[in-house]
């Protein structure tokens, strides 16, 4: 069924507001307490409980909305920023996705990130030498950090790395928003990482070396196809940066506010790094909402969906589901209770997953040896947005 729409109203006001966008949490509650499912604006239905955004992830029923840039731009395809985004994995069912996905992580293996560890922790060290107090934690660490993995995962030489910043930034701000500057700063940013990565595609097919590109184009012609190269490699760029970046800021701000944590994991730095990065990304996770189409027909939590609704998936809120985390408002870096949503579920689990863990694994604990008494400059600037929560800035003292 769906929910009472006068009190379902009141609570999408909220969640959509400014205020809502910079504390969803409250919001997340009371969505959690209604009887059925609320209905967004956009005529999307709002699914927030754990179990339903877990069957609906993982459900072969749903597929990826088709609203490439939340449905504002029905001429998506000629955008070259909006087309990267809507032909990759992320805006894919299969069997093409299928079919993508096997061939991707044969060559971005979990192996293949683990081997990353020596560069993440000498791009950490680097950028921790460099960190000024009242310096700005976002565009000083946690930005420069993931765009530096992953550039040295695809082979991207260290010199041609720091434009990749402002492009990657450029590129996907129209994840939020679609005004015809950003579209058109976006799509100059989407041509240049292609025209970048097509030619480095295309060195490594004459001089290949050890790197993931290398391993893309190897799978030509059976594989990937010349344009799927440079695609995935692009939104690697892009699911890559967006997640570890706001994991190291959500994170060291829900640090900073539970010193009794923070003191837990500085008494034991490597045996709790997993379960650690792992409940920093369930309390306050860097994605937030995914958003769906029912394929077919189909029932989430007793409400009937027709074929073609749309499904407003809330990751953050079913992250916070007292059904399942116990005291979910609380950190607990040591929780047994694993299994969040914050990287999703189903064949669209994110392929980045194990090396944006293994960045916080890395970062964080170094962070805290190198500066024990860094503390928040002030409140810092959100990022106003409904499907990414992060910071844009966030000053920090050091000492």
């Amino acid at each position: 069924m769906l929910t009472d729409t006068a009190a379902a109203d009141t609570l999408l006001a909220a969640f959509v507001s400014r205020a809502g966008r910079d504390d969803p949490y409250p919001v997340y509650r009371e969505l959690l307490a209604l009887p059925g499912l609320p209905r967004l604006g956009d005529g999307s239905l709002m699914i927030t409980r754990y179990a339903d955004c877990s069957d609906v992830l993982r459900s072969p029923d749903v597929g990826h909305s088709d609203d490439v840039g939340g449905g504002r731009v029905p001429d998506w395809r000629d955008h070259p920023a909006l087309l990267l985004f809507g032909t990759g994995l992320l805006g894919l069912d299969p069997p093409v996705h299928t079919r993508l996905r096997r061939i991707v992580s044969g060559a971005f293996t979990p192996r293949r990130a683990a081997g990353l560890r020596p560069a993440i922790a000498g791009v950490v060290s680097e950028l921790l030498d460099g960190l000024a107090s009242g310096a700005d934690f976002v565009s000083g660490f946690a930005f420069p950090l993931p765009i530096a993995v992953i550039g040295e995962l695809l082979g991207v030489a260290r010199a041609d790395q720091p434009p990749f910043q402002k492009l990657a930034r450029d590129w996907t701000h129209v994840l939020d928003v679609t005004t015809p500057r950003v579209l058109a700063r976006a799509d100059a940013a989407a041509v240049e990482i292609r025209s970048y990565l097509g030619e480095l595609a295309a060195e490594r097919r004459a001089r290949p070396r050890g790197d993931l590109m290398s391993a893309l184009v190897a799978t030509e012609p059976d594989g990937l196809g010349p344009d799927e190269v440079v695609t995935m490699a692009a939104l690697l760029f892009a699911a890559g940066f967006e997640t570890a970046t706001h994991l190291l800021g959500n994170g060291l701000v829900a640090l900073l506010g539970a010193p009794g944590q923070l003191a837990r994991w500085r008494s034991a730095p490597d045996a709790l790094a997993e379960t650690a990065v792992d409940e920093l990304l369930r309390f306050d996770s860097p994605v937030q909402i995914a958003r769906r189409k029912a394929l077919r027909p189909l029932t989430v939590g007793g409400t009937p969906v027709a074929a073609g609704e749309k499904l407003t998936v809330c990751l953050g809120a079913a992250n916070r589901d007292p059904a399942r985390f116990t005291d979910p408002d609380r950190l607990d870096l040591g929780r047994a209770q694993g299994g969040s949503l914050a990287f999703g579920a189903g064949i669209h689990y994110c392929l980045g997953a194990p090396l944006a863990r293994l960045e916080g694994q890395v970062a964080f604990p170094a962070l805290f040896r190198r500066y024990p008494q860094i503390a928040l400059a002030g409140p810092g600037m959100r990022r106003v947005s409904l499907t990414l929560r992060g910071y844009q800035r966030l000053p920090v003292t050091l000492d």
